[in-house]
């Protein structure tokens, strides 16, 4: 995919940025979702689903889903585990962390010498018990026992990435 000099993709033009970020302030729940994006932008709700279609085939969108108030749901517990992992492991062992249902965001990150951790899971369970089994249900499958659990206290900011 070519670039052009602000690094959007060629194939991406200001249409289609005005729909991603119209899309990201959240899409009606009705029957015709896509209808109040189209009067949005003054344009029909077939190109808007077409323009859709295209920036999921570009990866441009990764996907759609619903934002859950996991909260409400009774999901209270939320955790990143740090783990030491050799280097030479780490794809392995990333691979076989983020196949747990219960992991929501895995990624490697350099060590430093005052915090030896590379790799980054964040579980969120009913219980912070529930979160300490996953790590060692984590742990005794992927043959890691170097990593501390840290339970988040408060939450001052949740989002995803938006342009």
């Amino acid at each position: 995919m070519k670039e052009g000099d602000d690094g959007t993709p060629d194939e991406v033009d200001d249409l289609d940025l005005a729909l991603i970020r119209a899309a990201q302030g959240g899409i009606a729940l009705s029957s015709r979702p896509y209808e109040a994006l189209a009067k949005e932008l003054a344009i029909g709700e077939g190109e808007v689903l077409e323009r859709l279609s295209r920036l999921l085939e570009l990866e441009v969108i990764r996907r759609f889903s619903a934002t859950i108030g996991h909260r409400a749901l009774g999901i209270v517990a939320n955790a990143m585990i740090v783990w030491r992992v050799p280097p030479e492991d780490a794809e392995r062992v990333g691979g076989i962390m983020a196949s747990f249902d219960e992991v929501t965001h895995c990624y490697e990150r350099a060590e430093r010498p005052e915090w030896p951790y590379n790799l980054y899971t964040v579980v969120h369970s009913p219980s912070r018990e529930e979160c300490r089994k996953v790590a060692a249900e984590i742990s005794r499958k992927v043959g890691i026992t170097e990593y501390q659990v840290l339970f988040s206290e408060r939450e001052f900011k949740k989002t995803g990435a938006r342009i």
